[in-house]
């Protein structure tokens, strides 16, 4: 087993094994106590795992509920946010019971938030069950859910209490969930570790736990350096400006790690022709995104994409930061205005 302890405004351990799903009773139970613990899940995650997670909470002596919403992006939304408040108040739950995320990103982000607010905070532990919530969403503390105009704009940062890791789920994932998470993987090996880029040059289901470790590893350093995304923190989001104004035009139909592949690949362009970095790097960033069965293209517009990224959360006033990279293992922040954000989206799309 592998173990990556955080340090932020809260402390935790994130345990990364494979069969950790029917010991979770016994992790919750000594990380965070309590008498009750709520799963909140998705429909397809709930016929995979809960029943798992379920027996060993009952034979850890928790009185446990489920709370079951529909896959998707789409459920990330303000009914289902005020649906799991209810829940939580109507079976009783206090601020030192549990609430439990077991599947992937939407549900870490709906579960996490409703967590953050019940009571004004209870306990969570993240059990991220895709590979995208493994390296990157179950880690960290950012909670949310979507509104019309944009993505996770509203939410709250909210650091769980412990983060259960059984990378045996991901067998069951199909081949796009998969690569969604190795999208982010890819984002990790182009911000912060040249080393880990080049592993990705074999499958990554060869190293698996190594790779979900490095990940969670590099997030935890910039998460304890920054954890509110006052600066460092903000290099996370290479690809992720351009990756959610693709996702929203699409109306969430692209999913997540694949509009990210689409936004690390316009950048990587558009960094190449206004010389911020060389051809090798963009030439690489694009190869490797390819290698992972990945888009690098989107046939959205230059200005439909503009639009769309102007409700980005990263934006302050007349402009916004821009995750630009330099060579692969180092990115950089980049205060753009309107007009310069405008050049770096008509430069990023393939000529």
């Amino acid at each position: 087993m592998e173990k990556v302890r955080v340090n932020a405004s809260k402390s935790y351990d994130i345990l990364i094994s494979a069969g950790l799903l029917e010991e979770a009773g016994e992790h919750i139970r000594k990380a965070v106590g309590g008498s009750k613990a709520a799963i909140i899940t998705d429909d397809i995650v709930d016929g995979l795992y809960a029943g798992t997670v379920e027996k060993s909470l009952l034979c850890a002596g928790f009185k446990v509920s489920k709370f079951v919403f529909s896959n998707g992006e789409s459920s990330k939304n303000a009914d289902n946010y005020l649906n799991i408040l209810d829940f939580l108040a109507e079976n009783g739950f206090t601020r030192k019971d549990v609430v439990l995320a077991l599947g992937g990103g939407v549900v870490g982000d709906l579960a996490g938030f409703a967590a953050a607010s019940y009571m004004r905070g209870t306990s969570l532990v993240q059990i991220p069950t895709t590979l995208l919530a493994a390296v990157d969403s179950s880690v960290g503390g950012k909670t949310g859910i979507d509104l019309k105009a944009g993505k996770n704009l509203a939410g709250a940062f909210y650091q769980p209490d412990l983060v259960l890791c059984d990378y045996l789920t991901l067998s069951t994932l199909d081949k796009e969930v998969f690569r969604s998470g190795c999208a982010e993987i890819i984002k990790y090996g182009v911000i912060s570790d040249a080393t880990l880029f080049e592993k990705l040059r074999e499958p990554v289901k060869n190293r698996i736990q190594e790779i979900i470790t490095r990940c969670v590893e590099i997030k935890r350093d910039v998460v304890s350096a920054d954890e509110r995304e006052g600066g460092l923190r903000q290099i996370l989001n290479f690809g992720h400006t351009f990756g959610h104004a693709i996702e929203l035009l699409s109306q969430y139909k692209i999913p997540h790690g694949y509009a990210v592949a689409i936004g690390m690949a316009m950048m990587a362009r558009a960094s190449e022709r206004l010389g911020i970095c060389s051809a090798d790097c963009a030439g690489s960033i694009i190869e490797m995104i390819k290698r992972h069965a990945l888009p690098t293209d989107t046939t959205f517009s230059a200005e439909e994409i503009y639009k769309a990224a102007l409700s980005d959360k990263k934006m302050g006033g007349e402009a916004i930061t821009l995750v630009v990279p330099r060579e692969i293992g180092r990115c950089e922040l980049r205060k753009a205005s309107l007009d310069e954000l405008k050049e770096f989206i008509t430069l990023g799309l393939k000529a």
